[in-house]
C-alpha cells in the first residue's frame, strides 16, 4: 500500500475500460481518485475495490457527459467540497461507425460533445487553479485516428483531431507554468469501444488490438514525465510518420478499408 500522496485525480468515463485502468494506477501511487462516469453501480465497485486495496479516498460523481452542464456540475461539486485536482484525466468518449449520411445525427452531435466539449469544458474549468498552484497534469485521450481522415468513422475521426491538436497547443502555452498536457493516441483497443461503435467486426479491430492496461500505464508514465504526445506500439508510430509523405487520397482509401463493416 503507497503512502497517501496528498494529490487527487478526475478521471472522466472510469466505469469501464481505460479509465479504471488510469484509476488503478493513481490509486496504487497513493493518489485519491475522483471516479466520474454514468454508471454509478460499476464506480460503487471500483471505488471500493481502491479504498479496500490501496487505502485512498475515493468521490463518485455520476454524470453524463452528453449534458453540457455536466462539466460545470462536476467542478462546483469538487469545489464546494474543497477537493483541488492535480491529475485530469480526460478519458471519456465513444465513436460510431458506417457511413455519414446514415447514422443518427443525434448520436453524432452526442458524440461531438463528450469527446471535443466537455474535454474541452473540463480542461478550461480545472487548469488555471493548477496554473495558480504552480504544478498539475493533464492527460487526454486522443487517438492516432486523430492524425487522418476517417471514411466510415468521420466524426469520431476529426473529434480526435481536435483533441490532438488542442493539447499540443495547450502543452506549449503552459510550458513555464509547471503544469503539463499529454495526449495518448493508441489504435484500436480491447475495451467496450469497439462495441459500441459498431466496429468491433471491422478490419481495423482485426489488425491488432491492444490490452487497455498496456495502454493506461504507458500514457500514465508519460503524463508523469510531462510527454506531450504518446503514440503507442512501434507499428502506429511507423503509421504516423508515414502519414507525412503519403498521398491523402490514399491515406483516405486505406482508412475506409480498415474502418467499413463486412457486409
Amino acid at each position: 500500500m503507497a503512502e497517501p500522496s496528498g494529490y487527487t485525480a478526475l478521471v472522466t468515463g472510469a466505469s469501464a475500460g481505460l479509465g479504471c485502468e488510469f484509476a488503478r494506477l493513481f490509486a496504487a501511487d497513493g493518489h485519491d481518485v475522483v471516479l466520474v462516469a454514468r454508471r454509478r453501480d460499476r464506480l460503487d465497485e471500483l471505488a471500493n475495490e481502491l479504498e479496500g486495496t490501496h487505502g485512498i479516498t475515493t468521490h463518485v460523481l455520476t454524470a453524463d457527459l452528453v449534458e453540457p452542464s455536466a462539466p460545470q456540475a462536476v467542478y462546483d461539486q469538487l469545489t464546494g467540497d474543497g477537493v483541488a485536482i492535480e491529475f485530469l484525466v480526460n478519458n471519456a468518449g465513444f465513436g460510431s461507425n458506417g457511413p455519414f449520411i446514415e447514422l443518427d445525427p443525434q448520436r453524432e452531435l452526442d458524440m461531438i460533445t463528450v469527446n471535443v466539449t466537455a474535454l474541452t469544458h473540463l480542461t478550461r474549468l480545472f487548469v488555471p487553479a493548477m496554473v495558480a498552484r504552480g504544478h498539475g497534469r493533464v492527460l487526454n485521450m486522443g487517438s492516432t485516428a486523430g492524425f487522418q481522415a476517417g471514411p466510415y468513422m468521420a466524426t469520431y475521426y476529426a473529434s480526435k483531431a481536435f483533441v490532438n491538436h488542442l493539447s499540443e497547443a495547450l502543452a506549449y502555452e503552459l510550458k513555464d507554468t509547471g503544469v503539463t498536457v499529454t495526449v495518448s493516441c493508441p489504435g484500436p483497443v480491447a475495451t467496450e469501444f469497439g462495441g459500441l461503435a459498431g466496429n468491433d467486426r471491422s478490419k481495423l479491430f482485426a489488425s491488432a488490438v491492444a490490452q487497455p492496461e498496456d495502454i493506461a500505464r504507458q500514457a500514465y508514465r508519460a503524463m508523469m514525465k510531462g510527454t506531450r504526445m504518446i503514440v503507442h506500439g512501434s507499428r502506429y508510430k511507423a503509421l504516423v510518420q508515414g502519414l507525412r509523405i503519403s498521398p491523402r487520397g490514399m491515406i483516405h482509401g486505406i482508412s475506409a478499408r480498415l474502418n467499413r463493416k463486412p457486409e
